[in-house]
């Protein structure tokens, strides 16, 4: 059904999650990403509660593992759900339920954390934060869009992919990165590109936010 990665990046302190899956808009349903406290997937047969819930647990402060042992604790059918975080310390967590789809697994690395389910190999995850730690002085969005690519050639799921996601959080109450691509046939490569196109206007948008007089106004 689906594999994702989140992250932190250490050099700025920013939050992000690269999603894809077979089903359509997944970006409205699984990610989730807070500046200042982290990030949580919530896939598999979603709960979008569980996600809001994991981030409402982190801006508090707790830890990547007490979100998610709270959430598996506290929520409903949780041997439905594969989920994962990461906390303003770069540690992360995962959790996958008995009844989610094989093959499926999770693997952490350092600052960042994959899950999967339905995948063609349980090694794709591994994969994914190799991907994403392959050039740690590139900006979190590549990185996340490069773990991305990985699971695609580590096999992807069983079924084709059709909608893909990219957040990253950092200095706003609102991902400065917030693209989606909810229905494609390559919707990964799609998403690339709405990054390589988004890229070069970031910082006008955020100025806009803070500084609309000398902002550029197209």
């Amino acid at each position: 059904m689906t594999f994702s990665i989140a992250a932190r990046c250490e050099r700025t302190g920013a939050f992000g999650i690269g999603i894809t899956t077979s089903s359509i808009c997944v970006g409205a349903r699984c990610p989730f990403v807070l500046s200042g406290s982290g990030a949580v997937l919530s896939q598999h047969s979603t709960d979008p509660g569980l996600g809001l819930r994991g981030i409402e647990l982190l801006k508090v402060g707790k830890s990547a593992q007490q979100v998610i042992d709270e959430l598996v604790k506290t929520g409903r059918k949780l041997s439905w759900r594969q989920l994962a975080a990461v906390d303003r310390n770069g540690t992360v967590a995962h959790f996958t339920g008995d009844d989610c789809s094989p093959e499926r697994s999770g693997h952490a690395g350092p600052n960042c954390v994959a899950i999967g389910n339905l995948l063609r190999r349980k090694e794709l995850t591994k994969a994914m934060t190799d991907g994403f730690m392959e050039r740690p002085q590139d900006v979190l969005a590549e990185r996340l869009l490069r773990a991305l690519d990985a699971g695609l050639e580590a096999g992807g799921e069983h079924n084709p992919v059709r909608s893909a996601a990219l957040l990253v959080a950092e200095k706003f109450p609102f991902p400065e990165v917030n693209l989606r691509v909810d229905w494609h046939d390559e919707p990964v490569a799609k998403l690339r590109r709405l990054w390589n196109r988004y890229k070069p206007d970031q910082a006008m948008y955020m100025q806009r936010v803070n500084d609309p007089d000398n902002a550029k106004q197209t």
